[in-house]
């Protein structure tokens, strides 16, 4: 039959035929495309979409104090990000979102807008927020809305030895202290868990890949009790005496194991940094920032004597009444001591007795002696930004030289190093490293106790050790600098010192001063060792840290539980003894070179320094029977009309009405005595 006598309808069917035939061939091979060829990409593809993997965060560790109270802790919040795509109204969401949580509202916008311009899904809201605000944000049971969980650090105590542990970011990485110097162990390691998901981001299965890794909790030597006394004590210091920073020390002598390190000002780590706030005003000022200290220092000179020459505490000393030319340099005491034994130069820190001590050690083994203790090197304390000071090696000291460093002068040193040196004095003559952690755990584990580093090393004999701390004995006497420093039922030793602070502008020192003392007790058997120094003060030493020591001291053997060893009748109220004349290590060699800057030139042209003024009460003038008036807060007419019926001399500084005065009130006062006010408005 002829095709084109075929029916219209078979044609059509024929067509149709041939068209599905051609049809279900493509969809055959875009199976085989699609099943096959493309298969796991594909697969993998639809993985992406359906399955997550989401980082469970893994606890960071917490730290204790000695005692197993918690200094630091994780705790768990919520954080609250947006899918920007996925909001209704920005505008709406940005006034809700920024009244809820506190946030800035224009800045949230730009944010959302910036977001979906580029495509992006995910924008932070609010990190680590309080309970109080993730329970108003779930009330609104918004879609675009998510919470993740997240840990926030707490800090119970608030600024508690806050310069020591540091603190955290926003990620809970530590960026200072302890935080910082255990981030390694106190970071845990983070799970993982797989989700799988619909088309509406419904989790339908999900599966634990691996678990979290809890940080290792670490135990602290520091004893928070010790901690909180030398704390308040500090600060109220700093701010009575006007100074403009403090820092203290606390060790066990036996075990160089941190007791209490306490800086002032603090901060409290439970707020995070701001924009705008440096790092470096949340420093541990007790390690970082070096000083020249001073007096404090003779007991390194003394030591070494002791070691090297055929001094002893018993021999004679002529301190030329208060004056002496070292090189056409006159150099001044702080009083006019005629003939003193070396105990006696400690005891009442006489510069001259000092350095003639010193010239007689010579500066090699000066050197070597302020090395072995330590000084000029750092301890290597588990903590970040630890200074070591500074000690000119040899062939950058010049003549007078000898008579600097033998008074604390043209050498720096921290807080710590002065307490590591008055641990070597108070242990029997051994140098130990600075112990700050005491052990490590992972929760579930048993404890790793964290061992010494290195072994103590020999520094001094032990019986010169010995024959320091009973020369020591003498300077917390009513004829010592530092009556204010003894102790109630304990024995008790230290060191004054009073170190001019050199002004690098003028290339002079000031009349402000580094106050500090070390001390240790009881003095037979020490178990405390307590530096403590305060920056920019007008008293003295024995003044401002001495009384600042005592009370440290008394409250930490109270809770160590040390036994009393001085009989009650031989308490010594302290505001019944007067107060000793004291030194000013100052540049009575025509200037010393600050520690800190070696190439500054000496301060003081000409070379010859006038008296300190500072130092005008001189316990070898007879007393007149009348006591040192209170001029503190009168006017300088009232002032002198008190005064002049008293018959004493009165020499000032500023302007104003009375804000300081030396002697203290009270004091006997002496035929001939000046005394020294600054005024201030």
């Amino acid at each position: 039959m002829d095709a084109r006598a075929e029916p219209l309808t078979t044609k059509r069917l024929r067509i149709l035929a041939r068209s599905s035939l051609i049809w279900g061939v493509l969809i055959l091979c875009r199976l085989v495309q699609l099943q096959i060829v493309r298969h796991d990409e594909l697969r993998k593809s639809a993985q992406q979409q359906q399955d997550r993997e989401i980082e469970i965060q893994a606890p960071r560790g917490v730290i204790f104090d000695r005692n197993g109270h918690r200094l630091a802790m994780s705790l768990p919040v919520d954080s609250v990000c947006i899918n920007p795509l996925k909001v209704p109204d920005m505008m709406v969401a940005a006034d809700l979102l920024s009244r809820e949580l506190q946030v800035s509202h224009d800045e949230l916008l730009g944010k959302m807008a910036t977001a979906i311009d580029r495509g992006r899904g995910f924008l932070w809201v609010k990190r680590k927020l309080s309970p109080e605000e993730s329970e108003r944000i779930r009330h609104f049971n918004l879609d675009w809305l998510e919470f993740r969980p997240e840990s926030r650090r707490f800090y119970p105590n608030g600024a508690l030895a806050a310069n020591l542990l540091g603190g955290v970011d926003h990620d809970e990485k530590g960026n200072g202290g302890i935080e910082l110097s255990l981030e390694d162990e106190l970071e845990g390691r983070p799970g993982v868990v797989r989700t799988s998901s619909d088309v509406k981001k419904n989790v339908f299965a999900s599966q634990v890949f691996s678990d979290p890794q809890p940080g290792k909790d670490i135990t602290l030597t520091i004893d928070e009790r010790i901690q909180f006394v030398a704390e308040e004590t500090l600060r109220e210091a700093v701010i009575g005496n006007h100074c403009k920073t403090g820092t203290l020390v606390a060790m066990d002598p036996n075990t160089g194991e941190i007791l209490a390190l306490a800086s002032y000002p603090t901060f409290d780590p439970n707020k995070q940094l701001e924009k705008g706030d440096s790092i470096d005003d949340r420093a541990n000022l007790a390690i970082s920032s070096p000083f020249e200290p001073g007096s404090v220092f003779k007991t390194v000179t003394l030591s070494a004597a002791l070691e090297t020459t055929r001094l002893r505490p018993e021999s004679l000393i002529d301190c030329g009444m208060g004056v002496m030319t070292l090189f056409h340099r006159v150099i001044h005491d702080a009083a006019r001591h005629g003939v003193l034994t070396v105990a006696e130069v400690l005891q009442k820190s006489s510069n001259i007795g000092a350095i003639k001590i010193g010239m007689q050690v010579g500066d090699q083994n000066l050197y070597e002696y302020i090395r072995r203790f330590g000084f000029g090197e750092r301890t290597g304390i588990a903590l970040p930004g630890e200074s070591g000071g500074v000690v000119r090696p040899l062939k950058k000291w010049i003549p007078t030289s000898i008579g600097s460093v033998a008074m604390g002068h043209e050498v720096s040193t921290t807080s710590l190093q002065l307490a590591r040196a008055g641990v070597v004095i108070a242990n029997g003559g051994l140098l130990i490293k600075p112990r700050i952690t005491l052990k490590r755990q992972r929760p579930g584990n048993e404890p790793d106790p964290i061992e010494p580093e290195a072994a103590p090393v020999r520094v001094i004999r032990p019986e010169t050790a010995i024959t320091m701390r009973r020369i020591m004995m003498g300077v917390v006497t009513p004829s010592g600098t530092a009556p204010n420093a003894h102790l109630d039922g304990y024995t008790s030793g230290g060191k004054t010192g009073s170190a001019q602070i050199y002004d690098f502008a003028a290339h002079a020192y000031t009349h402000k001063y580094n106050a500090s003392f070390v001390g240790f007790a009881p003095a037979n058997n020490p178990r405390i060792v307590i530096a403590v120094t305060l920056n920019g003060s007008s008293l003295f030493g024995g003044a401002v840290a001495g009384p600042v020591f005592r009370k440290v001291a008394m409250e930490a053997l109270r809770y160590m539980e040390v036994p009393k060893d001085k009989p009650e009748d031989e308490l010594v109220p302290v505001d019944a003894v007067p107060a000793a004349p004291e030194d000013v290590s100052i540049a009575d060699l025509g200037g010393p070179r600050s520690a800190l800057d070696d190439e500054a030139g000496p301060p003081v042209a000409g070379g010859t320094v006038p008296a300190p003024a500072e130092q005008n009460t001189v316990a070898s003038l007879a007393p007149t029977g009348k006591v040192v008036p209170d001029l503190r807060g009168l006017t300088v007419r009232a002032m002198l009309e008190r005064t002049s019926t008293l018959g004493a001399l009165v020499e000032s500084t500023g302007s104003g009405i009375v804000r300081e005065q030396q002697p203290m009130p009270g004091s006997p006062l002496r035929q001939g005595e000046r005394i020294r006010v600054e005024l201030g408005r």
